[in-house]
């Protein structure tokens, strides 16, 4: 399956792709998946299906067992980690389904970690708002994240809050790939349109592309393509995913 748009240059190529833990068994088995560049992908299916390991290979956090996953013209199978690291750290914006936030950071320090790990994503930030500390200030105000909240540790804040802070912290210095692991799962029906705004605004801004993983099927109406990935994968039909 392929959520490509005619005559657009794919920002995420994936081809023969299979990937088990550690078993003879495939969680994943994708003969062909391409995503356009700045075009903004809704990925369903059902719970267990490998919605989270595959993000986590187009990131570059996994590798396939077989076959090639390219981003940005990049192919991530054939990098070490090392390379992996630095081509996440340059060009990918990961809200991840547990946050990841860094415990010990204030909310501030948390959103302009990327930047401190990625020379190209500080200069995106302060070439869109004067400073990088203009740009996370602007983007957790979009997120309804005030003065009063910023200098906190993220532990002092609720789930919702820190979700929002893991969207900020995603989408700071302008990245082209936008990975979004259930972003909205912890907000309610306000936080969540303010969020879909801010994702829709920011990544059309930057023209990134976006892989956005929900179970919301709502939502799907904000999306470019909707990927079915039970019907993409392969191994989801004769194998239990994890």
């Amino acid at each position: 399956m392929s959520g490509t748009a005619t005559n657009r240059e794919n920002a995420i190529a994936i081809s023969g792709l299979r990937f088990g833990y550690g078993s003879d068994d495939d969680i994943l088995a994708i003969r062909e998946l391409n995503v356009g560049t700045s075009q903004r992908a809704f990925l369903f299916g059902p719970s267990g299906c490998g919605k989270s390991t595959l993000l986590a290979m187009i990131g570059g956090v996994l590798v396939p067992r077989y076959g090639s996953v390219a981003i940005l013209g990049e192919n991530l199978s054939g990098m070490n980690s090392a390379a992996r690291d630095r081509i996440r750290a340059d060009h990918v914006g990961f809200i991840f389904q547990q946050f990841n936030l860094v415990p010990y950071l204030s909310v501030v320090e948390n959103v302009s970690l990327p930047c401190r790990y990625s020379r190209r994503r500080l200069l995106r930030a302060i070439d869109a708002d004067g400073s990088l500390e203009n740009s996370a200030a602007r983007l957790l105000s979009a997120l309804g994240i005030g003065e009063e909240l910023r200098s906190r540790k993220s532990t002092d804040l609720s789930v919702g809050q820190q979700q929002r802070v893991a969207a900020a912290r995603a989408l700071i210095g302008q990245p082209e790939l936008v990975l979004a692991d259930e972003p909205t799962s912890s907000l309610d029906a306000d936080r969540r349109r303010e969020f879909i705004s801010l994702l829709v605004s920011e990544c059309g801004r930057a023209n990134s592309t976006v892989i956005f993983v929900s179970h919301d099927a709502s939502l799907a109406t904000h999306f470019d393509v909707a990927i079915d990935l039970k019907r993409t994968n392969a191994a989801g039909r004769h194998s239990n995913a994890a």
